[in-house]
C-alpha cells in the first residue's frame, strides 16, 4: 500500500488506502486490469471513498475528463454489471459508486455549454442498453423483497440522475427514465405502510419532478400514469406522505407560538431585544417553508392532474400510517433545550381527527403571514393555485360543505396593531368550506398594504368567487358568518380607494374592484337561494347602505379614469357599470331610511330599525339583471403559470441536489438487513 506525506507533519507519512490507489490509477487514463485481472472484483468489495472519487473527476478539467470516456464508460458499465452479483455488499457498494460518478460528474459540467452527459458515461451507442439494465435493475431492487436500505440507496441514485442539472427538463439523461418507467414501483411503496413510513417522501419527490420533465413540450409517460390512477392505496399513501410533511411543520409552529406565549416578560423582553438585532426566527422559517415547496408541488399536481386524488382530501387519516416528514421542520434548525420539560411535545395525530385538508389550511394559514420576500410570495402563490384547482372542483366542494363533515382547524392570524391576539385560535367544528372562507377573510384583512401583493388578491377573491358560485349552482346554504367576508370585501375597497394615487400607478386596482363588487352582486342578485336564512339577505344590505360612502367613493374614483385616456379605463369603466345594482340598493333606501328617521324624530338609529325600513321597501326596489355572475375563467397552469412552475421546480430541485446523502452508509445495519431477509 502506498504512503503519502501528511501536510503539516514533518517526516509523519501515513498510508493510502487501496481504493484510494485505485481511482488514482483509473482516472489517470490508465487500463487497471492489465496489472490487476481482479481489478473489478476487488474495488466492489472495498467500501467506496466517495469524497475521493469526487476529489478526483473534480481535479480535471473539461478536456481531460473527455480524454477518459473510454474508463469512464468502462466503470458505469462494471457498475450495472455488478448489481446483478449475488454478493449483497458489492451490490450496495455499485450503487454507492454509480451514485458518486454521475453526480460528480453533473457537478463538474454544470454550466458547460453543449457538454453530453450521455456520452461522456456510457457513450452514445451504449447507452440504451445500459440504462435499461440499471432501471430494470432498480425496479427490482425498489419492488421486491429487498433491505430498506438497499431501496434507500435506489431512490437516491434516482434522484442524483433527475436532480443533475438545475432545469430538470434539460436533463437528457432523463429520457431513459421516460422510457424505462419507475412509476409503478414508486407507487408501490407508497402503497404499504412500512415502505411508506421508510421512502414515501422520496417517492413523492421523484414523481413530482418525474412529472414535470419537459411537461409543456412532449407527452409526458408520468402525467398520463399519475392522471388516470385509481389505486385507493396508492392515492391515499400519496396523501399522507404530504400530510406528514405539513401536519409536522405546523405542529412544531403551533408548539414554539404556545412556548413564546406561555413565556414570562423577562423571557419575552430578551425575545425582543434579540430580534432587534437578528431575525433568525423569521429566516429560518422562510427556510423551512421553502424545504415544505416540494410536497406543495406534489399536492398542487395531484389536485390538478387526478380527479381520484381529490376523494383522499378529506379522507380522515386516524390510522397511525403516517410517514414521517424528512428532517425538514422548524426544530431541525434549532437549539435543543437544555432541560428536558421544555422539549416540544410528541405529535399526537391521533388526537383530533384530521385529513390533507385540514392539515393543508392550517398550513396556508402559517404561510400566508408572510409575503415581505419574494421565496415567500412564491409559496403562498403556489398554495393559492392549489386552492383554486380544489375550489373548482365539483366533488371536491361537495365534501367541504357537506354539514355532516365537520372539523376542528387550528387557524393561525398575524398579530397585528389594531386587533387582541386571542390564544384560542381553532375555529368551530364547522364543514371546511366554512374554514376556507375563514382563511380568505384572514388574508383579505392581513395583508393591505402599500406594497400590495395584488396576483395573491386577485387568487384569493378567485377562490371566494369559486366557493360562491358552487353554493349558488347547487343550492348549497352554508351555515356561516357572511358578514366578516362582506366586511373584508368592504374594507379591501376602501383601501385601494384610500390608497388610488400610489397603487393606480404601480397596477390595474380596477381589475381587483370588479372582481370584489362581482361577488357582491352575486348575492344580491341570486343570495336568497343559498343564503342561510332571509335575516343573512338582509344583513347584506344593511352592510351595503352602512358602508354606502366605500362604494360612492369606488364609484366616483372609477368615474373619473374611465373619462381619461389611461391604460386604465376600460378597467374603470367596467367597474361603474358592476356598480350599478350596489348604487341602486344605496340610492333607493337611503331617502327611505332619512324619512323614517325624520318621522321618528331620531338622529342615530340601531341596526334593527334600519333592517325593519329595509325589509318594508324591497318590492319597490328594481334591479338589473347582471350576465355572468356565475361563470369564472377555468384554471389552467399553460400558459399563465408555466413560468412559474418551471420557477418552482428549478427550486425544489437545487434544495433537493443539496440534501441527497449517498456518501454515509451503516455498514453493519446493512449487512443485518440483507442477513434478516436471507
Amino acid at each position: 500500500m502506498a504512503t503519502r506525506k501528511r501536510s503539516g507533519s514533518g517526516s509523519k507519512w501515513q498510508l493510502k488506502e487501496k481504493v484510494v490507489q485505485m481511482y488514482e490509477c483509473f482516472f489517470k487514463g490508465e487500463d487497471p486490469t492489465k496489472t490487476n485481472s481482479n481489478f473489478w472484483d476487488e474495488l466492489f468489495l472495498l467500501k467506496p471513498k466517495v469524497p475521493q472519487l469526487e476529489a478526483e473527476i473534480q481535479k480535471l478539467n473539461i478536456d481531460q475528463l473527455l480524454q477518459l470516456k473510454e474508463n469512464i464508460h468502462t466503470l458505469f458499465h462494471q457498475c450495472v454489471e455488478t448489481l446483478s452479483h449475488g454478493h449483497h455488499i458489492r451490490v450496495v457498494y455499485a450503487l454507492q459508486t454509480l451514485c458518486a460518478l454521475i453526480d460528480s460528474i453533473y457537478k463538474k459540467t454544470s454550466g458547460v455549454s453543449g457538454f453530453d452527459i450521455i456520452n461522456t458515461l456510457m457513450g452514445f451507442d451504449q447507452a440504451e442498453l445500459r440504462m435499461q439494465g440499471l432501471m430494470d435493475h432498480l425496479n427490482n431492487f425498489l419492488s421486491g423483497e429487498f433491505p430498506a436500505s438497499l431501496k434507500t440507496l435506489c431512490l437516491k441514485l434516482l434522484l442524483v440522475l433527475v436532480t443533475g442539472t438545475e432545469n430538470v427538463s434539460q436533463n437528457t439523461l432523463l429520457e431513459y427514465v421516460m422510457i424505462n418507467s419507475v412509476f409503478e414501483s414508486l407507487i408501490q411503496l407508497l402503497c404499504n405502510p412500512q415502505s411508506r413510513a421508510a421512502h414515501g417522501h422520496d417517492a413523492v419527490l421523484l414523481l413530482t419532478l418525474l412529472v414535470n420533465y419537459r411537461k409543456y413540450e412532449a407527452a409526458n409517460p408520468y402525467i398520463v400514469k399519475l392522471s388516470i390512477l385509481d389505486d385507493e392505496l396508492a392515492l391515499n399513501g400519496y396523501g399522507q406522505v404530504i400530510t406528514a410533511s405539513l401536519s409536522e411543520f405546523c405542529h412544531q409552529f403551533a408548539a414554539q407560538h404556545q412556548e413564546n406565549h406561555s413565556a414570562g416578560w423577562l423571557s419575552s423582553l430578551t425575545n425582543m431585544v434579540g430580534s432587534m438585532f437578528v431575525s433568525e426566527e423569521g429566516g429560518v422559517r422562510t427556510q423551512q417553508i421553502r424545504a415544505n415547496n416540494a410536497v406543495l408541488v406534489a399536492l398542487y399536481e395531484g389536485v390538478h392532474l387526478n380527479r381520484n386524488f381529490i376523494t383522499t382530501l378529506a379522507h380522515t387519516q386516524t390510522d397511525g400510517s403516517l410517514p414521517p416528514s424528512p428532517s425538514n421542520t422548524l426544530a431541525a434548525h434549532t437549539t435543543p433545550p437544555s432541560d428536558s420539560s421544555a422539549q416540544l411535545p410528541a405529535f399526537d395525530v391521533m388526537a383530533e381527527p384530521s385529513n390533507l385538508l385540514v392539515t393543508f389550511f392550517q398550513y396556508c394559514s402559517i404561510v400566508m403571514q408572510d409575503t415581505k420576500c419574494e421565496s415567500s410570495m412564491n409559496s403562498v402563490k403556489l398554495c393559492f393555485l392549489i386552492l383554486t384547482c380544489i375550489s373548482e372542483d365539483q366533488y371536491a366542494n361537495s365534501l367541504m360543505h357537506d354539514a355532516n363533515l365537520t372539523f376542528k382547524v387550528l387557524l393561525h392570524r398575524l398579530p397585528m396593531r389594531h386587533r387582541k391576539v386571542t390564544t384560542e385560535r381553532t375555529s368551530p367544528s364547522q364543514p371546511l368550506a366554512a374554514t376556507l372562507l375563514d382563511l380568505l377573510v384572514e388574508f383579505i384583512m392581513s395583508h393591505m398594504m402599500k406594497k400590495l401583493p395584488m396576483e395573491l388578491y386577485l387568487l384569493c377573491v378567485g377562490v371566494a368567487h369559486r366557493l360562491i358560485c358552487y353554493q349558488k349552482r347547487c343550492r348549497v346554504r352554508l351555515t356561516y358568518q357572511w358578514k366578516e367576508v362582506w366586511s373584508s370585501l368592504i374594507s379591501l375597497l376602501k383601501f385601494l380607494v384610500n390608497n388610488e394615487n400610489h397603487l393606480a400607478r404601480k397596477m390595474n386596482i380596477f381589475h381587483l374592484a370588479v372582481q370584489v363588487v362581482n361577488i357582491f352582486n352575486l348575492f344580491i342578485t341570486y343570495g336568497d337561494t343559498f343564503l342561510p336564512s332571509p335575516g343573512s339577505y338582509d344583513e347584506l344590505y344593511y352592510e351595503l347602505i352602512r358602508m354606502q360612502h366605500v362604494f360612492e367613493d369606488l364609484y366616483s374614483m372609477a368615474l373619473r379614469y374611465s373619462s381619461s385616456d389611461g391604460d386604465l379605463k376600460e378597467n374603470a369603466l367596467k367597474l361603474t357599470s358592476c356598480l350599478s345594482n350596489v348604487r341602486a340598493i344605496i340610492n333607493h333606501f337611503s331617502p327611505k331610511i332619512e324619512a323614517w328617521l325624520t318621522n321618528q324624530s331620531l338622529s342615530t338609529p340601531s341596526e334593527d330599525q334600519i333592517l325593519e325600513v329595509v325589509r318594508k321597501n324591497y318590492d319597490s326596489l328594481t334591479l338589473k339583471l347582471q350576465d355572468s355572475l356565475d361563470t369564472y375563467e377555468r384554471y389552467t397552469e399553460k400558459p399563465r403559470h408555466a413560468q412559474f412552475f418551471t420557477a418552482m421546480v428549478r427550486s425544489v430541485v437545487n434544495d433537493t441536489r443539496q440534501s441527497i446523502d449517498f456518501a454515509s452508509m451503516d455498514l453493519q445495519s446493512i449487512l443485518h438487513e440483507f442477513s434478516s431477509i436471507s
